[in-house]
């Protein structure tokens, strides 16, 4: 069973032009002069050293934070604050304990009022699209951390979004729980054909899942502001076999990006 994509007709075009971001009492930028459209139903990866900006950058795309300077724009809106159209996974599942599986995944639906049977449809589907069903009416604390995870991906997904926004999902899991959860999304998005933006410190998982990897560099730690340094597009086919030399060429050459553009 697949999920039908987004709250619109089509995933949503994201456009970032010279989207800058400073914090209050800060010498430097946070980013500054990002570049970026990423098309409907593309899988972007953000990579870079700790500190260059890529938290940031995805905080501005949910809304969560306001750029200092440029816009950035989801479908035709100007991103201003949080919205349905935008649905965000953490690397802290999020989920709320008392509430089962089943009613996690029901929570977003019902706070916008959908009704009764439409919401019903929707967790049953994201379930499914998770492999969650078995456990529809379990708690979280009954879960491993890959199915904690899981249900966090299904709570967005049943919220129809337009854009998937991803910061380090996988970044608490075992590496055997990680590359399940990899192969898992790379699923999903070939299902559902949402955009998604995930934000990642691990260029493998990078060239694994993406259509194109930006790099980032900079950031206070080498005393400038956090920059795209390049976009690395991946023309591999999907299914990646992370052990061929043209994965690992397409590999080491982001990394290099990343350790000789620092500063």
């Amino acid at each position: 069973m697949t999920i039908e994509p987004a709250t619109a007709v089509h995933p949503a075009r994201i456009r970032l032009e010279r989207l800058a971001k400073r914090y209050p009492g800060a010498a430097l930028d946070a980013v500054t002069g990002i570049d970026l459209e990423i098309d409907p139903g593309e899988f972007v990866c953000v990579v870079g050293a700790s500190g260059c900006g890529k938290s940031t950058l995805l905080r501005i795309l949910a809304g969560f934070e306001s750029a200092t300077a440029g816009t950035a724009i989801v479908g035709a809106a100007r991103i201003t604050r949080p919205g349905p159209d935008r649905g965000v996974v953490f690397q802290d599942y999020g989920l709320f304990p008392w509430l089962t599986v089943a009613e996690n995944i029901a929570y977003g639906p019902r706070q916008a009022r959908i009704p009764r049977a439409q919401t019903r449809t929707r967790t049953d589907e994201a379930l499914a699209a998770v492999g969650l069903t078995r456990v529809r009416d379990s708690f979280p604390h009954q879960l491993s951390g890959g199915m904690q995870q899981r249900v966090a991906i299904a709570r967005v997904l049943a919220n129809r979004p337009a854009v998937l926004l991803m910061d380090e999902p996988f970044g608490a899991l075992d590496a055997l729980t990680r590359t399940t959860m990899q192969a898992e999304l790379e699923r999903l998005h070939r299902d559902t054909g949402v955009t998604v933006v995930l934000i990642t410190h691990s260029v493998e998982e990078a060239v694994y899942l993406a259509d194109r990897v930006v790099v980032m560099v900079g950031g206070v730690a080498h005393g400038s502001p956090g920059r795209i340094r390049e976009i690395v597009p991946v023309t591999l086919p999907r299914r990646r076999d992370t052990s061929t030399p043209e994965f690992n060429e397409c590999e080491r050459r982001i990394d290099a990006l990343i350790h000789d553009g620092g500063s």
